[in-house]
């Protein structure tokens, strides 16, 4: 342990599972105090008892800003600071074309993968702003960067929450307070298989499909890849880095990519699948 982040405190939401567990754990080995958000109160509170003292597990449903409030505000009360916020809780959301998809899950998508990172940001600000210091780090995708790589909502809501960075970003840097975005390509986790195979549970399908379809070569993309993103945001080596998406996609968005369908291409009917 390199113990990288001693002494900080961060919050992070969607920390149950996936990235956020991935991003949990390794913060805690670098010596971070946790606030782990989720509505999986369940898995949540395992995850805290494994982590120790330093992690503790609050429940927030980020579409409730009210809930995200408390949830900064328990990682401030707890440690008197608030260092590192990290917003991440996703959905795949609506899919389908846009003609078909119903104003209730358009809505629904938009308050958990856009609403509530400017939810994080909104009740951040001040704390971060009081103190003089801190980090805020949210998790868009490649799909914020190009279309045609993610459902439409999905897209829309992701190329949102790197807007939201930059702004915020601008706004906060007077302040001593930094904001950045992640962008991943699909990771081996729950949710990416939930989106490919209907299946939260398939993570090694997930994981033959990704390296198959990996621009580098049978290297698929991990949770811990992200983590490892975000840590060096989180901590003090990034100290003159704010308003940037990182990606982290193999090159994806660089052009160094496979031979296969872009996901726009198959909500559109436009490729046969296997044995159709």
């Amino acid at each position: 342990m390199s113990e990288r982040l001693q002494g900080k405190t961060a919050v992070i939401t969607g920390a149950a599972s996936g990235i956020g567990e991935a991003m949990a754990r390794l913060f805690a080995r670098e010596g971070c105090h946790l606030i782990l958000g989720d509505v999986r109160a369940e898995a949540g509170q395992a995850l805290a008892r494994e982590l120790g003292d330093r992690a503790r597990f609050v429940h927030c449903d980020v579409t409730r800003p009210e809930q995200v409030e408390a949830l900064l505000g328990a990682a401030r009360d707890w440690q008197a600071h608030l260092d590192i916020v990290i917003n991440n809780a996703g959905i795949v959301g609506a899919v389908g074309p846009a003609e078909d998809v119903s104003v209730e899950d358009w809505k629904t998508t938009m308050d958990v993968l856009l609403n509530s990172v400017f939810y994080g940001m909104k009740y951040a600000a001040p704390i971060m702003k009081a103190q003089g210091f801190g980090s805020i780090i949210s998790t868009a995708s490649v799909a914020g960067i190009q279309g045609g790589l993610g459902p439409t909502a999905y897209t829309t809501a992701k190329h949102g929450v790197i807007g939201l960075t930059k702004a915020m970003a601008a706004e906060l840097s007077p302040f001593g307070v930094r904001v950045n975005a992640l962008a991943p390509y699909a990771t081996v986790t729950p949710l990416v298989a939930k989106a490919y195979f209907d299946d939260y549970a398939e993570l090694a399908a997930t994981e033959r499909q990704l390296a198959e379809s990996s621009p580098l070569k049978g290297r698929p993309g991990r949770a811990e890849d992200v983590a490892l993103a975000a840590l060096w945001l989180a901590s003090d080596e990034s100290g003159h880095t704010s308003g940037m998406t990182l990606t982290t996609d193999a090159g994806y968005t660089a052009g160094a990519r496979p031979e296969v369908p872009t996901f726009a291409q198959r909500e559109a009917g436009l490729v046969r699948e296997e044995g159709a």
